[in-house]
């Protein structure tokens, strides 16, 4: 396994007043991808990325909608190679000069857009996040950055990444690779393990959105996830045994079910689309036999699971691990 992920902090504080949905994720990656296009693509005229000629030289293509090489398996597009994580006290109305914390992960090769990602947060200090608010003349309130930090959290190490002296931006230097996986995995429990789920998991098992959570079509959509991000932003297929491990995934049990289902729709302003993310959210305890899964479970939590994980869905943790944002 060679794929590798960068974790990122975002500070800000509120400017103006700004309201935030209970699951805002869809609000964080929609302004942060609206600023993407809105300053970095060069041929509006396009209806989509796929149609613009330069869609092989654009970070916006490459962060918004990736498209597969002619040698890649699959569909057209590749899966995105970031993930947000929104604040974890929205549902709230944040008053100026409130703290707006949310995060970003970029995975593998895509680290090298983390200026674009940096200059698009930028822009919401001019175009905004959020609800629309009467008293903002129907605008989205408006943020200040304060900070960005590289996070482990495997670790719980940090790096200061803005700002620095002379209003400087440094890379982030803190990417989390296989080995910090393994090593992590290594201590976790080998016949059962808690996972709280933040974001709606949207998983979807033979056609039908799984409603009661079971791990093995977790486990078997986190194999699919992750061997796409790694064929797409790392060295290549995972050198895994998958139906060996979904066998074992069988034998795990759901000893204690304390998730329940959310209806979440996430709307697209520039395309004027209502899409549905909703998901389970809470905590779940599975028993069995874990030792073989327990990679698969961390590397999850980096990556999340299911569908919509770009706009925040899917973000769980195993018990003990630190929660950031």
């Amino acid at each position: 396994m060679s794929l590798t992920v960068h974790h990122l902090i975002f500070t800000a504080t509120a400017a103006t007043p700004v309201v935030l949905a209970a699951h805002s994720g869809p609000a964080v990656r929609g302004a942060i991808s609206n600023a993407l296009w809105n300053r970095f693509c060069t041929n509006k005229s396009a209806t989509t990325c796929a149609g613009c000629p330069l869609f092989q030289y654009c970070p916006v293509a490459a962060l918004v909608a990736p498209m597969r090489s002619e040698d890649e398996k699959g569909s057209e597009q590749r899966p995105r190679p970031y993930v947000v994580r929104p604040p974890r006290d929205g549902g709230k109305r944040y008053q100026p000069g409130d703290t707006i914390r949310f995060g970003l992960a970029l995975f593998g090769q895509a680290e090298i857009f983390f200026p674009f990602i940096v200059m698009a947060v930028r822009e919401l200090e001019h175009d905004g996040i959020g609800i629309s608010l009467t008293e903002l003349g129907r605008r989205r309130g408006t943020i200040k950055l304060n900070a960005i930090e590289a996070y482990n959290p495997l670790s719980g190490e940090r790096q200061m990444l803005y700002p620095l002296p002379g209003g400087n931006v440094n890379f982030p230097s803190l990417p989390i690779d296989a080995t910090a996986v393994q090593d992590y995995a290594a201590r976790l429990p080998t016949d059962q393990i808690t996972l709280t789920f933040h974001t709606p998991a949207r998983l979807v098992d033979q056609d039908r959105l799984v409603k009661q959570i079971a791990l093995r079509p977790l486990i078997q959509r986190l194999m699919r996830r992750l061997d796409d991000l790694s064929r797409a932003y790392g060295a290549g297929p995972l050198a895994i045994d998958f139906r060996s491990l979904l066998a074992i995934a069988e034998q795990v049990t759901t000893t204690v079910d304390q998730t329940r289902w959310v209806d979440v729709v996430s709307v697209s302003s520039r395309q004027q689309r209502r899409t549905p993310v909703g998901g389970l959210i809470g905590s779940a305890t599975f028993s069995g036999p874990l030792a073989p899964l327990r990679e698969l479970i961390v590397w999850g939590s980096l990556i999340h699971i299911g569908r919509n994980a770009v706009k925040g869905d899917g973000w769980y943790t195993p018990d003990g691990m630190e929660v950031l944002p």
